[in-house]
């Protein structure tokens, strides 16, 4: 049986809180670790000192976490197949004149994704992208929608009627 991603990262790294933040700011920056021992961006290579500034830990956590998931045939197919998301238009997306559309969701968030993507449909504007932070790394995680078009707030009352939705905020 295979076992889950965070399952496998939490086994080998719980004991270590100062690995545990290199792997989750891993995984959060889509940075891979490559058959050289380096951690990469894509194609650029990120610097021990910059991941650990980000990560808040010492350098030698980095080292460290980086030994383990090699020596983890497992984790290394995890960690060296990670890729960087691309660019988020979140923050950029009142200058381009897009929606923005945030919407908060408990543990019950099967299907909130289809079911939204129907109702911004229904009035006829396009998604341009659509992101959700980990339910396992968030405790509230946010699902986030850039639509071509500013969004109406009437929609609000339609997207909490959703099973699993805990807060709408239109941009």
């Amino acid at each position: 049986m295979m076992i889950k991603m965070w399952e496998k990262i939490n086994e080998k790294f719980k004991k270590y809180p100062a690995r545990m933040k290199v792997a989750e700011k891993m995984i959060e920056l889509g940075l891979s670790l490559n058959n050289d021992g380096k951690i990469y961006c894509g194609n650029l290579k990120i610097s021990d000192k910059a991941l650990a500034i980000a990560a808040d830990v010492d350098r030698r956590a980095i080292k460290s976490t980086i030994e383990i998931i090699q020596n983890d045939e497992d984790l290394f197919n995890i960690f060296s197949n990670v890729l960087p998301a691309g660019t988020l238009l979140k923050n950029i997306a009142k200058n381009l004149n897009l929606g923005i559309i945030e919407i908060e969701v408990g543990s019950q968030n099967e299907g909130i994704l289809a079911a939204i993507t129907k109702i911004i449909s229904k009035k006829g504007i396009n998604i341009r992208q659509a992101y959700a932070e980990d339910n396992e790394l968030e405790e509230n995680p946010i699902l986030t929608v850039i639509t071509e078009n500013p969004i109406d707030n009437d929609l609000i009352s339609e997207f909490l009627k959703i099973k699993g939705v805990n807060r709408v905020s239109i941009y």
